[in-house]
């Protein structure tokens, strides 16, 4: 107990949760990371399809930054309203369950998740590729890096939303102060030199021309530059997580989300045709980010060049931790409308989803494990599942305005129409761009996740149709019930096993101690034992004597003789109920459950899956003094 303590803090009382939410500027550093972070990688992905145009390229990155912010800033005006019509959180998934069905609201669920689990898988190989590059001694340890960045921010998660967002709340205000200050630097020089800036340090020249200008290249383009944009939906997942008034320090963290991506995408683009700054080509030993060539290109190679990139790193390896925020709160709206568990919608010591971020900690860790944390091959999906869930949440929100009577709901319609078109236009361009790089595998995906949801819905329905009862309470035979056959598992006569017995002796008087002898000659010493230890007393005290039972095990079986006894007690007996009593040990302290057996644990969820209706099993603890230390 001491140890969690110590690693996740002391338990949190329900009636203390709304201590551990959080103001607007945590919620950036908590919900924003994602988003922000995508400044160091969308601008890039964008500028890599561009390469085959050598420095051509360069004078289409403005335009198609222009309507990859043109389009966040339908986003933003959109999920606004979003947070403002439900406060309650959920984002895409609820406000397309209520406004175009359950099952356009669990495409949407879907979609989000594979879209949060991709993030954290992508983000931490992302900050550990770019730590790698810059010091190629550790790319031997990327994997093991990757697992302990995703083994730090799953500790920070489980000690709470507070928590996570004063740890977060450093380096994401390092990132932006450092890249806002090199982007300023970077202007005044451009508007200082007419346009055309000297850089500090030499930049690497653009490579020739090899191909082309063509609608398709540009296009794809735009599908890899909109790998900015995820992320922008997590505070409409997460709106529950603020302190009141939720609803407008929710609006205000988005704002501030998006105004700082927006600031950042366009000064990027800006100075990256301004020093002429294209991408490198990743798989070349001589790669380097554009943003370390822009860094470089601003201030040099000093001290604040390494400070800027650290800050970077640490930024796009954190990023994941929007994952962290978002994938267990979805989780848990999905499961309080019984499509995942029920378990996924319980708070954990801290007051977090425990369930949903070991799950999320999982699938994240076995995709770093698989691709050996290396995920670029990853990156072509991450955009789809974002832009499926923008596209679902706009219509469902155009629809939430017609059936509502709200003042202004005409104009609010509008807009989010435009980000219905808009994104819709946008998946339909990432979908097609990137099917044959990967993007294939969401059309699997997708509907994977919406069978398993559908079918763990089915089975909620079925437990409730066989476990309702409409009338009232059955009182028939009530006078003169049929007491159980009770079995007393023994395995050697101890206190134990005496207060087992009291147990089942004070249940009925059909007892059966049943003893399972794997070895030659321990069953004639427990049957001599028994006369004396059992049956005598029993008669002192005109009691029904308890029956001994020894079943041979020649092959050292424990549960299978055991469970076949059972069977043929239920067959003997049809209108009896059949009560197994098991005694087990509870241990004073944690480790010295290494020094027994956990054979009952083990019994008990077999007669659980193999009892059947009539077998009841009943727990006896005899629990461990500090002197057995």
């Amino acid at each position: 107990m001491a140890v969690l303590d110590y690693l996740l803090g002391k338990p949190i009382a329900s009636q203390d949760a709304d201590e551990q939410k959080i103001g607007a500027a945590a919620g950036v550093a908590v919900l924003g990371l994602d988003g922000l972070s995508s400044a160091a990688y969308g601008p890039e992905a964008a500028l890599t399809l561009l390469l085959p145009l050598g420095v051509l390229g360069l004078a289409y990155i403005g335009p198609i930054t222009l309507v990859i912010l043109a389009l966040l800033a339908i986003l933003y005006l959109s999920y606004r309203q979003t947070i403002a019509a439900y406060p309650g959180g959920g984002g895409s998934y609820t406000v397309a369950r209520e406004n175009l069905g359950a099952n356009a609201g669990l495409v949407a669920a879907a979609a989000l998740l594979l879209d949060y689990i991709l993030n954290v898988a992508v983000g931490i190989s992302a900050g550990v590729g770019a730590l790698v590059s810059a010091i190629p001694g550790l790319h031997a340890y990327t994997l093991p890096l990757c697992l302990l960045i995703l083994a730090l921010l799953t500790l920070i998660n489980l000690r709470g939303t507070r928590e996570s967002g004063v740890a977060l709340g450093i380096p994401t205000a390092l990132f932006v102060g450092t890249l806002l200050v090199i982007l300023v630097l970077g202007i005044i020089q451009t508007v200082q030199a007419g346009g055309h800036p000297t850089p500090v340090v030499t930049l690497p020249a653009l490579p020739a021309a090899v191909a082309p200008v063509s609608l398709w290249l540009l296009l794809r383009a735009f599908a890899s530059g909109c790998t900015a944009m995820t992320g922008v939906e997590a505070v409409s997942n997460g709106v529950n997580a603020f302190v009141a008034p939720a609803v407008r320090n929710a609006q205000r963290t988005l704002t501030a989300i998006v105004v700082l991506l927006g600031l950042l995408l366009g000064s990027i683009a800006f100075l990256c045709r301004a020093y002429g700054i294209g991408a490198t080509d990743p798989s070349s030993p001589a790669y380097q980010s554009v943003l370390s060539l822009l860094t470089a290109a601003v201030v040099g190679r000093g001290v604040f060049y390494y400070i800027t990139l650290g800050s970077v790193l640490a930024v796009l390896s954190l990023s994941a931790n929007t994952s962290f925020a978002g994938f267990p709160r979805l989780c848990r709206l999905i499961a309080e409308d019984d499509y995942l568990p029920h378990a996924f919608a319980n708070r954990g010591r801290r007051l977090v989803y425990t369930i949903g971020i070991s799950i999320l900690v999982v699938f994240a860790g076995l995709l770093l494990i698989v691709f050996g944390g290396v995920t670029d091959r990853l990156i072509p999906l991450f955009a789809i599942g974002a832009f499926l869930a923008f596209t679902l949440s706009q219509a469902g929100m155009v629809a939430h305005w017609k059936r509502t009577g709200n003042k202004g709901r005409i104009a609010s319609g509008a807009i989010n129409a435009l980000g219905c078109v808009a994104t819709g236009i946008a998946l339909i361009i990432i979908l097609v761009a990137k099917f044959v790089e990967g993007a294939w595998i969401t059309v699997l995906v997708l509907p994977a996740f919406v069978l398993l949801f559908l079918r763990v819905r089915r089975h909620y329905e079925e437990v409730t149709r066989e476990l309702a009862c409409a009338g009232p309470l059955s009182l028939q035979g009530v006078d003169r019930p049929a007491p159980p056959i009770v079995i007393v598992l023994l395995k050697s006569w101890n206190r134990v096993t005496e207060r087992a017995l009291h147990v089942g002796m004070g249940l009925s008087p059909d007892v059966i101690a049943i003893h399972i002898a794997a070895e030659e000659g321990e069953a004639e010493a427990l049957q001599e034992l028994w006369q004396h230890a059992v049956v005598g007393p029993a008669r002192e005290a005109a009691l029904s004597e308890p029956q001994l039972q020894i079943i041979p095990s020649p092959y050292r079986r424990l549960f299978t003789p055991l469970l076949d006894r059972i069977d043929s007690l239920r067959r003997e007996y049809p209108d009896r109920t059949i009560a197994v009593v098991v005694p087990e040990l509870v241990e004073a302290y944690w480790y010295q459950y290494l020094l027994h057996n956990q054979r009952a644990a083990t019994l008990k969820a077999a007669l659980l899956l193999r009892g059947g209706h009539r077998v009841t099993v009943i727990n006896v603890p005899w629990y461990l003094s500090d002197r057995c230390e």
